[in-house]
């Protein structure tokens, strides 16, 4: 019965030791995808504004400059 109890408070050691790292790498996953979340948010703000400042900038210098001669 020894080497029995023994083998299950080893196995009841490990899960507990799997349960505390699963929970862990879980809250290691959520901060990342907090992060990965504001960071495509960033990227489509910025890529909204380059669209935005291009089309102004195409827009501009149509307006701006003249055709060229050969026109």
């Amino acid at each position: 019965m020894s080497t029995l109890e023994n083998r299950v408070n080893e196995l009841e050691a490990k899960i507990a030791f799997q349960d505390e790292t699963i929970e862990i790498l879980n809250d290691e996953l959520k901060t990342h995808q907090k992060l990965i979340s504001k960071i495509q948010r960033q990227t489509e703000l910025l890529a909204e504004k380059v669209k935005e400042s291009q089309s102004s900038d195409f827009g501009s210098e149509q307006q701006i400059e003249p055709p060229p001669p050969h026109y």
